[in-house]
């Protein structure tokens, strides 16, 4: 199975990274939705994308209504993974197109969770 994983830190794409690996995913990264929009329109279509909200460029939560906008039409599944807490902001997300919800911090467990969820048991 395929992931994608777009925060502008490296180090928690590293992390993502690293444990969608050993939950049996071949990851790739972005640093903002702008480079993770680039990946899609290569024709990739990852069985799961992994967005970070706040980030420079691009921020998350405007990658997910472009992802799911005509023009991309992604039809895998999304995940929000951020430190936002505030229950409006979770519905918006949700609303434009986010199939779940992560808060950092997490743990493997917590991702297998949210993928077993979505049905993305590797």
């Amino acid at each position: 199975m395929q992931a994608l994983v777009i925060d502008d830190s490296r180090a928690m794409r590293m992390v993502l990274a690293r444990m969608l690996s050993n939950l049996g995913f071949d990851v790739d990264q972005a640093a903002d939705g702008r480079l993770g929009l680039d990946h899609l329109e290569t024709g990739a279509t990852p069985d799961v994308i992994m967005v970070d909200w706040h980030m420079p460029e691009m921020e998350g939560i405007e990658f997910v209504a472009m992802a799911r906008s005509s023009e991309y039409a992604y039809p895998g599944r999304i995940i929000m993974v951020t430190t936002e807490t505030e229950s409006a902001q979770v519905a918006r997300a949700l609303e434009l197109g986010a199939d779940e919800y992560l808060m950092k911090p997490f743990t493997e467990d917590a991702i297998a969770d949210k993928l077993a969820l979505l049905g993305l048991d590797p």
